[in-house]
């Protein structure tokens, strides 16, 4: 009987290629350090009867003491988090801090031996087209990797409260319900961003977002500090302008945040930072003239939308920053001292 087909008699798999292989050693070493977070949520049903159900999320481990950083949103109800690791082994966690504002969570299980655990990186190095990897548990399937690049930086994001999230690094790694607290990782295996949200109701469309990893350091340094955390506060709103716009405006082409509002009490307006004063239309966009533009902070230039948050997010309540603003034609250097996050301000 002749054969339908012509080749070998034997199959031979073909060779992996160099990033094939970067992701299967990246995969099988984080894999062991992501874990499944399970959290009891009581609800009312329509006849008033309180019923519990059960919200699924990811995390990472990041100390061989149990220490496991998630999102905020992951811990939400008053009942049990259990976690299950990749040898599902079952733990119950205790929360140990949460930062709502930046939707971060530490929580902590009592391990009955070593475990693995995952680099934190440094996101503030990140660059756009760069390879980043999510591992996490999306609709419960755990242990799924998934690959893509850093699709942009910065973005501001509205969670399901209605809440910004600002500085978040997008995606198209896919991201579905379930990879919430699970590691973006860099191609080096390091931690650069928690995954965070999906762009859509339902499930992934190649645009999803991570929350930077910095932002997670400062919870972790206040929490080992053994102080209560609390976001810094400037007080102040702003908006990005740079190139065509700056000029129509009279500022410098490099740009800067253009003060659009200043808080009064907090830390920008005791500082002296001025707002505008008065209102413009420029082609599609209302803006507010006549106040500050803010050029660097901390000697760093304000050439991106979340500058601010990149800097205070590494501080704490007190501590003093930096702004150099343009104004009346020329710069200036204020020292600011930073205040405690309250509202949806900076």
């Amino acid at each position: 009987m002749s054969k339908t087909w012509t080749g070998p008699d034997t199959a031979h798999t073909a060779g992996l290629g160099p990033d094939e292989t970067n992701n299967i050693d990246i995969y099988k070493s984080a894999r062991l350090a992501t874990v499944n977070i399970t959290s009891t949520v009581y609800r009312r049903n329509w006849f008033m009867e309180v019923y519990p159900t059960k919200d699924v999320g990811s995390g990472f481990i990041i100390d061989e003491r149990g220490r496991i950083l998630t999102n905020s949103h992951v811990l939400q109800g008053q009942g049990k988090i259990q976690v299950t690791l990749a040898n599902h082994e079952i733990y119950e966690a205790k929360i140990l801090e949460r930062d709502p504002q930046n939707d971060l969570g530490l929580i902590q299980i009592v391990p009955k031996k070593k475990l693995p655990v995952l680099r934190l990186g440094d996101s503030d190095g990140v660059q756009v087209g760069q390879k980043v990897l999510a591992i996490g548990n999306p609709f419960g399937l755990e242990g799924t990797l998934t690959t893509g690049i850093i699709s942009s930086l910065g973005r501001t994001i509205r969670d399901e409260k209605n809440q910004e999230l600002e500085g978040m690094i997008q995606t198209d790694a896919a991201i579905n319900p379930g990879n919430s607290g699970g590691p973006l990782l860099d191609s080096f295996g390091n931690v650069i961003g928690i995954n965070t949200a999906i762009y859509g109701p339902s499930g992934n469309i190649g645009i999803g977002f991570a929350m930077p990893i910095n932002r997670a350091k400062a919870l972790l340094e206040g929490y080992q500090a053994g102080k209560n955390f609390k976001r810094p506060r400037l007080g102040v709103s702003v908006v990005f302008v740079a190139g065509d716009l700056a000029e129509a405006l009279d500022l410098p082409a490099t740009g800067g945040l253009l003060v659009q509002e200043v808080e009064r009490g907090p830390a920008a307006a005791s500082a002296g930072l001025k707002g505008p004063r008065q209102v413009v239309i420029i082609g599609n966009n209302e803006v507010g003239v006549g106040g500050d533009l803010i050029v660097a902070i901390d000697g760093r230039a304000a050439d991106r939308p979340d500058a601010i948050s990149r800097t205070i997010n590494k501080k704490r309540p007190g501590d003093t920053v930096e702004l150099t603003v343009f104004r009346a034609g020329r710069n200036i250097k204020l020292n600011v001292k930073l205040g405690e996050e309250q509202g949806d301000a900076i």
